[in-house]
């Protein structure tokens, strides 16, 4: 079975920024002005992340890249931190996804996807046991590595299904109407929640290993908006 991709809703017009008071990580970040030139610059460069995310085979590879070259962090390469307190049951549309049966054993793991201090990601990953390598499961049971880190000797494609819009810098209709005044003494409201993916996980034989929900925070880009 190969999911359909929604392609009318994979336009993603959200910039990660500037975390929201009610973020769990406190940052140092740069401000970004509430003008029309800093809103058309938030499109444009959050959809440079979305775009590259829905072309990779792993968005933790794609994160890795993400953090080195923009220097997110004194750390290279993204960092998971599973927590432990988090369950949730797959769904009978999930085993359909995932192509197992009612009594097939499918595992959970809920997981933030940091570089350095910034959590980039925050991920629920429901995965297939048995369609993978033991030394794969042990290190999903035992550690914090992402799973796109312990499955890679797999050679896995990924493919997204759906993206949710949680936040937009410009409204609907903005490229026909003024643009307003700009407030350029003031911080875009950014919120921490930006955008959220759906996506299957598939073996070189298009078997489905893992369905995972992944939303984008605002640690993703908290540098200086381009001048």
């Amino acid at each position: 079975m190969q999911m359909p991709i929604n392609y009318h809703r994979l336009i993603v017009a959200a910039l990660p920024v500037i975390v929201s008071p009610g973020a769990a990580v406190a940052q140092t970040v740069a401000i970004w002005p509430d003008t029309f030139l800093a809103r058309v610059e938030a499109t444009a460069i959050v959809e440079t992340l979305n775009a590259t995310l829905l072309a990779a085979h792993s968005a933790t590879f794609t994160l890795d890249a993400w953090c080195a070259d923009h220097k997110l962090g004194s750390e290279t390469k993204i960092r998971a931190r599973l927590v432990r307190d988090v369950d949730k049951p797959v769904t009978a549309e999930q085993r359909q996804h995932l192509q197992v049966s009612d009594d097939e054993p499918v595992k959970f793991r809920h997981l933030e996807l940091a570089c350095g201090n910034r959590v980039l990601s925050e991920a629920d990953n429901w995965y297939v046991p048995s369609r993978l390598t033991a030394e794969m499961n042990r290190l999903l049971e035992t550690t914090d590595t992402p799973f796109g880190r312990a499955v890679a000797d797999l050679k896995p494609s990924r493919q997204t299904f759906a993206v949710e819009i949680l936040w937009k810098p410009l409204p609907d209709g903005w490229e026909g109407r003024s643009p307003g005044a700009d407030h350029p003494e003031r911080a875009l409201d950014i919120p921490h929640r930006l955008f959220a993916h759906r996506a299957l996980l598939f073996t070189p034989e298009r078997k489905p290993i893992s369905e995972v929900e992944e939303t984008y925070t605002g640690d993703n880009l908290p540098f200086t908006p381009p001048r």
